[in-house]
């Protein structure tokens, strides 16, 4: 097989891992896209022209993956960003619940001396 067919070929797979949804381990799928990228990264430094004629329609064809891959990741992207936000805003509520008066700005203690 050709460069140009394995690049096809792996990002196929990744597009079929992106759209599993219900894959409820989030380290698991992120391992296999990293790793899927990688193998991609070395396909696409393999690839050296002049191409052939079946190699010019697949990266015709790539050319639309591409455009869906990039979309699945931003999705991806978006999805782990707003579970971040998410976390983030417990941790903070949270705090907020155990010591309450942590944010408030408070004059207590403080003591001016003014002589006369």
């Amino acid at each position: 097989m050709s460069a140009v067919e394995d690049y096809y070929q792996t990002t196929v797979e990744l597009i079929k891992l992106l759209e599993n949804e219900q894959s409820n381990d989030r380290d698991g799928k992120i391992a296999g896209v990293e790793e899927l990228l990688e193998k991609r990264e070395g396909f696409m430094q393999g690839m050296k022209p002049p191409f052939s004629q079946e190699d010019q329609e697949r990266g015709k064809q790539l050319v639309e993956l591409e455009k869906k891959l990039a979309r699945l990741l931003a999705v991806e992207k978006e999805s782990i960003k707003r579970d971040i936000q998410t976390l983030q805003k417990k941790k903070q509520s949270q705090t907020k619940y155990h010591n309450p008066y942590d944010s408030l700005p408070t004059a207590d203690g403080v003591f001016y001396d003014k002589r006369n």
